[in-house]
């Protein structure tokens, strides 16, 4: 599958499109992913559906130059731009729109809805960032000596290694997130890319006070799936997001790791979905 570009100032963005359904999806994928992550559900909503997979800034085929700002204007202004793209049908002012994110993606998502609440009609959330602020992303893209220790730290991380490894000794960092910190941490490219994408991504921050009650005054459906055995987020913070807005959250737990995104698991999104 060839992606789309989207220009937009002085970046190009890269999208896929796919299915050929008269409702749409617009979907997010995590971090370190791409848009065609979300390509294997055509297979089994594409008649039903069509989807626009967005890659985020520094990620997949997103060339962005806007420098390390990704502001909520920019998002509303890129999302707006492809919902334009529908068909006439689709373009309608009564056509609503199912949002996706899986990890990352699901706090775009949440700022995305919280942003334009009318455009959307279902969200699905898929093992979400966004619904618990993490204290090492807050230190480090939202407080300025957080942030030069950040950028540091990718360039000299000997010492965050010891002190990682130290915690990870005494049990106060649990193997799954270790190796998953150690895997992002170790090679210096990969390193340049993660000072990119959290700080270019920093001012996503999605109030969750507003957004449940936006859910509950437009009575949006909002569908949580996780991983059984996802040890990087847990399903105890959706069951917190829940309250106060039961009736229009669903929270389903599948027998899966972190990468709910996977065909292997494409009978439990579909579930939630259509359900």
């Amino acid at each position: 599958m060839e992606p789309n570009r989207l220009a937009y100032r002085n970046s190009t963005i890269g999208y896929y499109r796919f299915g050929s359904g008269d409702k749409r999806i617009f979907c997010f994928h995590g971090y370190g992913e791409e848009a065609r992550a979300f390509e294997f559900l055509e297979k089994y909503a594409g008649s039903n559906y069509s989807f626009y997979a967005i890659d985020l800034p520094f990620h997949g085929k997103t060339n962005w130059q806007e420098g390390l700002n990704f502001t909520n204007d920019d998002l509303i202004q890129v999302v707006e731009s492809l919902i334009d793209k529908g068909s006439p049908e689709q373009r309608s002012a009564s056509e609503k729109i199912t949002l996706m994110g899986f990890s990352l993606g699901g706090r775009v998502a949440l700022s995305l809805y919280e942003l334009i609440p009318a455009k959307f009609e279902k969200i699905i959330l898929l093992a979400p960032d966004g619904l618990k602020v993490n204290f090492w992303y807050w230190l480090s893209t939202q407080t300025w000596l957080g942030n030069k220790l950040f950028a540091f730290t990718m360039k000299y991380p000997g010492w965050f290694f010891g002190l990682l490894k130290l915690l990870n000794s005494l049990r106060l960092v649990n193997s799954s997130v270790f190796k998953f910190v150690n895997h992002y941490v170790e090679n210096p490219g990969i390193r340049k890319l993660l000072y990119q994408r959290w700080t270019s991504l920093r001012k996503l921050k999605p109030d969750l006070k507003i957004i449940k009650a936006l859910i509950r005054k437009n009575n949006t459906p909002v569908r949580l799936v996780y991983g059984k055995h996802d040890r990087i987020i847990l399903s105890v913070v959706g069951k917190k997001f829940r309250k106060g807005i039961g009736e229009q959250c669903s929270l389903s737990v599948i027998p899966s790791g972190h990468q709910v995104l996977h065909e292997k698991n494409a009978e439990y999104i579909i579930e939630a979905l259509q359900r």
